[in-house]
């Protein structure tokens, strides 16, 4: 296939975790995408560990394919940290961030881009269903997003993942963020700029299984929490405070039962236990709460970088091809 000599306008970054069954599908679905858009444009797949044939597949094709590139990194280091590194390696002025399981339709990123053409600068895919998941995790889902949204001052979209596009600009601030522990839907969002939505259906994965098991997205969910709001600090402080209150109104009636020789007052250890447990529990909690910050500073202050790459294909073909104005800026 032919190189095109034009720079790149589109990137489109594919975070890649043992989907071998989905693969030849959303291939598929993408050869049919690149070929519509009007502008080049480049997929980026980043190999995040996977254990199954996944590399294998992805490795010949970025060699085959100019269109195509890959990224394989030495372990899992996680959904969130995979995107961050394609969106460090895209070119485009428009970066698209998409699932490889099928459940973000390829043909939504027109959409994305007829509106980013439109003068926004950040356009995110909000779901309005999601066949194929049960009750349970939609549930918990809705949950999660309005708690999100009263606990923090950030207006991070309800119902929208990380299918998103954004524009080259946006990027350059948000590289400037090397966080830890990420949650990059509520990096964009605190970011600003000019954002707009695109809805869709979202399907039941082609096939394969869920990369996100309620494990991992609680884990998703309280790094929303934690790097996005300290009510969790708030709540720990009145908690404190009301339960030192009732220790103290509970110590007041135990002294008027003792003053006036109250028959009630029985030696014994019941109460003296439930009372003790109750305010070693509490303690143990908002103790938790407080570690769970002062982890995350100890993370920050090693200085590790995010993610480590062991493998490139498909980028020595750039070399030879002017960057974007806006890439080039980026980098002086």
């Amino acid at each position: 296939m032919a190189i095109d000599s034009r720079p790149i306008s589109y990137s489109i970054v594919i975070p890649v975790f043992n989907e071998e069954a989905v693969l030849p599908v959303l291939l598929r679905r993408l050869d049919l995408l690149l070929a519509r858009l009007r502008e080049p444009a480049e997929a980026i797949f980043v190999d995040d560990g996977s254990s199954d044939s996944s590399s294998i597949v992805l490795q010949a094709l970025a060699k085959r394919d100019p269109r195509f590139r890959y990224i394989g990194l030495s372990r899992n280091f996680g959904h969130q940290v995979a995107i961050t590194a394609g969106m460090d390696a895209a070119q485009g002025k428009a970066i698209v961030v998409m699932d490889a399981d099928m459940q973000d339709p390829p043909e939504v990123v027109e959409q994305l881009i007829a509106k980013w053409e439109e003068g926004h600068d950040v356009v995110y895919a909000r779901r309005l269903s999601r066949a194929g998941e049960s009750r349970f995790k939609r549930a918990t889902a809705h949950l999660f997003y309005r708690i999100l949204g009263r606990m923090t001052d950030v207006g991070i979209p309800a119902d929208v993942g990380d299918f998103r596009l954004i524009d080259r600009k946006v990027l350059a601030v948000l590289r400037q963020m090397p966080e830890r522990d990420r949650f990059v839907r509520g990096m964009i969002a605190w970011l600003g700029f000019r954002q707009t939505e695109v809805t869709f259906h979202r399907l039941e994965r082609a096939a394969g299984e869920t990369k996100y098991p309620l494990f991992k997205m609680t884990r998703l969910a309280v790094n929303a929490a934690l790097g996005f709001s300290d009510a969790p600090l708030r709540w720990a402080i009145w908690c404190g405070v009301v339960v030192s209150g009732l220790a103290l109104l509970y110590g007041g009636w135990v002294l008027m039962l003792w003053m006036s020789n109250d028959s009630h007052l029985v030696a014994g250890w019941s109460s003296t236990i439930v009372i003790v447990s109750l305010l070693c529990g509490i303690n143990m909690l908002m103790t938790g709460i407080v570690g769970l910050y002062v982890g995350r500073i100890h993370a920050e202050v090693k200085r590790r970088p995010l993610y480590v790459v062991q493998k490139r294909l498909g980028f020595e073909r750039d070399q030879a091809t002017p960057a974007h104005p806006a890439l080039r800026e980026l980098h002086e």
